[in-house]
């Protein structure tokens, strides 16, 4: 870990300044917030985070940037936009640290992540350099003395809040579209993860971005409020549990602006009769396990046919048995720690409750033992009952529940049975696709792991949130749509 460890001091354990404002660096004056190494539970960092009053100032430097970024050509946004995708390339190895160290994840997950978040800025650039061309649509109309043209405008400045799962990664699907139609922004980064978010306004400032077109506020609880009842915002952003995205959509409601939602999930992965039961073992090893299992789309609920259920679940038990779960010092670390103690300690009290209603766990259910960081065991229950809160509830964890399928019907009812609707896994070959059609998920994979391209959709149905992000879809959501009816003049 040494390397590591020396990448993140030269980048910010001396760094006195961590709040972005009208771009430019200032110290906060707000509570301390920790970042903390989670595969040893020791302190990494100490920043002074920004406060609650920092909120106004911040608005109030993204209204005044708006006013001339919503003019800034499109194309040329476009250029912005390519600037931070290849900032983020050149700080590679030591973003790739930073998420090693703060998140714990194995080097391959950290990896994926900086190039999600460079591949989202590319994908919008080109968005961008697109945009102006598809204004003023014609939109046909039943009058002939009338015309009529249909326009893209940015809602204006925007409250970006993101979680601690996938820093950097989130943001950019955030912080990319609303850049590229014209909006401004203030982001709220997790307080267990801002130091690789810092990197945004580092790279506002190399490329030159106008002031106040990017605002970063790392905070709590507080700063967030603050940032929802803030009356110049226009929309505000979030992703995050339910419990918080209830409070941030009443806010919005006080004032009456839009919200986008992603939020929590319980998604199912149903394996078919006539599945690849190796390929079945593997796409559902990654889906429950990747990132430690915190992951909003998790597929935590496995939906397996009877006729092969038995030899699925063996896999997966022989599969566990040989994972290595360790630090990201170790390379041949196949899952690392949960990232906070509050997550960990979470997910153990799920286990304790399981073991205390007699569940058949044939993997783990408890910690890893002896070590200091956030570890837990990746965790298999089987014939799990429905109404059990293993079965129904997003546990956020390495922790898979497991039931058995007569029939496609019987294995859709049990799917759809969810107060979630995010994502879905199908593994199976004849009507493994009626079967996704069928599925109540924003985002399903057929015999393929959890693969998300920035020209996609993410986003769910139900409880999992309002709104899509990524894709066009993405792009909508930060702008709305402006129509023209004009007399035509002879």
């Amino acid at each position: 870990m040494t390397k590591i460890a020396t990448s993140f001091d030269q980048m910010l354990l001396a760094r006195e300044k961590c709040v972005f404002i009208d771009g430019v660096w200032i110290a906060g004056q707000g509570d301390d917030i920790q970042s903390v190494d989670p595969s040893t539970g020791t302190r990494i960092a100490l920043l002074r985070a920004a406060r609650a009053e920092d909120v106004s100032l911040a608005a109030e430097a993204a209204t005044r940037a708006f006013l001339s970024w919503r003019r800034v050509p499109a194309s040329q946004r476009a250029v912005y936009l390519r600037a931070f995708a290849q900032g983020l390339r050149d700080r590679k190895d030591t973003l790739v640290a930073l998420q090693m160290l703060n998140n714990g994840k194995p080097r391959i997950e950290a990896e994926i992540d900086v190039d999600d978040a460079s591949a989202t800025f590319d994908y919008y650039a080109e968005l961008a350099a697109s945009f102006d061309a598809r204004q003023d649509g014609a939109v046909e109309l039943p009058d002939p003395t009338l015309r009529g043209r249909a326009r893209h405008e940015p809602v204006g400045p925007v409250a970006l809040i993101v979680p601690w799962n996938f820093p950097m990664v989130t943001t950019a699907w955030k912080l990319a579209p609303a850049l590229a139609v014209g909006c401004t922004a203030v982001l709220k980064p997790s307080e267990f993860t801002t130091p690789v978010e810092l990197v945004y306004g580092d790279i506002a400032q190399e490329i030159g971005l106008p002031a106040g077109a990017l605002n970063i506020l790392p905070g709590a609880g507080a700063v967030g409020g603050a940032m929802t009842a803030e009356p110049r915002f226009r929309k505000i952003s979030f992703t995050g549990s339910n419990t918080t995205g209830r409070r941030v959509m009443a806010a919005a409601a006080e004032r009456s602006v839009p919200v986008s939602l992603e939020l929590g999930g319980k998604s199912p992965i149903v394996v078919m009769e006539d599945a690849d039961i190796a390929q079945a073992i593997e796409i559902a090893s990654l889906g429950i396990f990747f990132n430690a299992g915190q992951m909003c789309s998790a597929t935590s609920r496995m939906i397996v046919s009877d006729r092969i259920a038995d030899d699925v679940i063996a896999g997966l038990r022989r599969h566990v048995s040989k994972m290595v779960v360790a630090g990201p010092d170790n390379p041949a670390a196949e899952m690392g720690p949960l990232t906070t103690k509050a997550q960990r300690d979470k997910v153990l009290e799920y286990l304790l409750r399981a073991r205390h209603d007699g569940l058949d766990c044939i993997a783990g259910g408890a910690s890893t033992g002896p070590q200091a960081g956030y570890f837990v065991e990746p965790t298999i229950y089987v014939d799990v009952p429905t109404e059990h809160a293993i079965w129904r509830e997003e546990i956020f964890g390495p922790v898979l529940a497991i039931r058995r399928a007569s029939s496609d019907d019987e294995a859709l009812e049990l799917a759809n049975d969810s107060e979630f609707g995010l994502a879905a896994t199908v593994v199976g070959r004849a009507g493994a696709e009626d079967i996704a059609n069928r599925i109540d998920a924003g985002h399903i994979w057929i015999n393929s792991p959890q693969i998300i391209f920035p020209n996609t959709a993410w986003g769910g149905f139900k409880s999992s949130g309002i709104g899509r992000e990524l894709g066009p879809w993405g792009l909508a959501a930060y702008s709305g749509v402006k129509h023209v009816t004009s007399r035509v003049i002879t």
